[in-house]
């Protein structure tokens, strides 16, 4: 089982597979490779695993995610 975190993102530098970002999860800065979502822009939300973001997502999603996770923290 994959757990996802997410993510907004805070600037975006490269091109292609080589395209990263440095993105907010929970208040600390994380660099993740975004060449599996070529769209994603600053200020998007993504999901994260493995230092790689594979999905855009919104803000509200986002804060779903983000509550499920928190409370699974709470019970680990």
């Amino acid at each position: 089982m994959c757990l996802a975190a997410a993510g907004r993102i805070l600037e975006v530098s490269g091109s292609d597979i080589e395209r990263s970002a440095v993105v907010d999860v929970g208040g600390s800065p994380r660099p993740v490779n975004l060449a599996m979502v070529p769209d994603a822009a600053v200020g998007d939300w993504v999901k994260i695993h493995s230092g790689f973001a594979f999905e855009v997502m919104s803000a509200d999603e986002a804060a779903e995610l983000i509550e499920i996770t928190d409370e699974l923290g709470r019970h680990i």
